[in-house]
């Protein structure tokens, strides 16, 4: 999966190129959907940076496995990103989970 992919398959759900964070709680790994997006004019970063951001998420997903959990995911979910509300797409990295548990 690549960064465009990654972008493509916001816009196909949600219709906004949502931003993307990791997070790590209680020892699991969840990649988020928040509620910013690049066609608001608040948004903090250029359309260049935000290509770069998620080339860098895309990387980190197929590196750590977790590319075909988070395209199930976002093509089956009924959630939506809203003001204060991220989608958490939960990444099951077996083995791989315990390099962010540092």
């Amino acid at each position: 999966m690549t960064g465009q992919e990654l972008r493509q398959l916001l816009l196909d759900k949600w219709g906004r190129s949502y931003d993307l964070q990791f997070r790590r709680t209680q020892g699991k790994v969840f990649l988020q959907v928040m509620w910013k997006y690049l066609e608001q004019a608040s948004f903090p970063m250029t359309e260049v940076e935000y290509q770069e951001h998620l080339d860098s998420v895309a990387n980190y997903l197929h590196a750590l496995g977790g590319a075909a959990q988070v395209r199930s995911f976002i093509s089956e979910t009924r959630e939506r990103p809203r003001l204060g509300k991220a989608v958490s797409i939960p990444l099951d990295l077996g083995e791989r989970a315990s390099e962010w548990i540092v």
